[in-house]
């Protein structure tokens, strides 16, 4: 059996050489340990500066070389799909959802979402589990962190979430 110190150098290998999401579970079974021992080392990893993220398809590494903005979107709960597509379709992927709640302050969600397959499997879930969008804490208004190729990619996020009447844009 590998030390700590080893399995935490091959699991940051593999989600660096990654190009998909790998679950706490795929490394459990690897190196045969528990899931709560991989947790654990993802944990102190990224306590050490490891650019690791959780999603909801499990952990990947989050590589520096693509564009970051921060957009806010108000939509009703049925137009999360519409929105999650329009950028996914203009060459964007949904990092995270943020709101500001009154109590808590930031609230942050992983998404990591970069195909209509990722949106679909997100809907599927959020139907399924009965789930509540953070948005809902604050009437719709929210932030996402999108990531991107190239400016235009942006200006065409932007664009077709403003024609659908989700960008949102305090009136003037």
């Amino acid at each position: 059996m590998l030390s700590g110190k080893k399995r935490q150098e091959q699991i940051r290998g593999a989600l660096i050489a990654g190009t998909q999401p790998i679950s706490a579970g795929h490394f459990a079974k690897q190196f045969g340990v528990s899931r709560q021992t991989i947790v654990g080392d993802i944990a102190l990893m990224r306590a050490q500066g490891e650019k690791i993220v959780a999603t909801p398809r499990g952990y990947e590494y989050q590589h520096d070389n693509r564009h970051q903005a921060i957009i806010a979107c108000r939509h009703r709960p049925e137009q999360i799909e519409q929105e999650l597509t329009l950028i996914v379709q203009a060459g964007g992927s949904i990092s995270d959802v943020l709101v500001e709640h009154p109590l808590y302050g930031q609230l942050r969600g992983e998404l990591a979402i970069r195909t209509r397959s990722d949106v679909q499997q997100f809907i599927r879930k959020l139907n399924k589990f009965k789930g509540h969008p953070l948005a809902e804490l604050t009437d719709g208004i929210h932030l996402h962190t999108i990531t991107f190729e190239n400016e235009n990619q942006l200006t065409q996020i932007k664009q077709n979430l403003h024609d659908a009447g989700i960008l949102y844009e305090p009136a003037s």
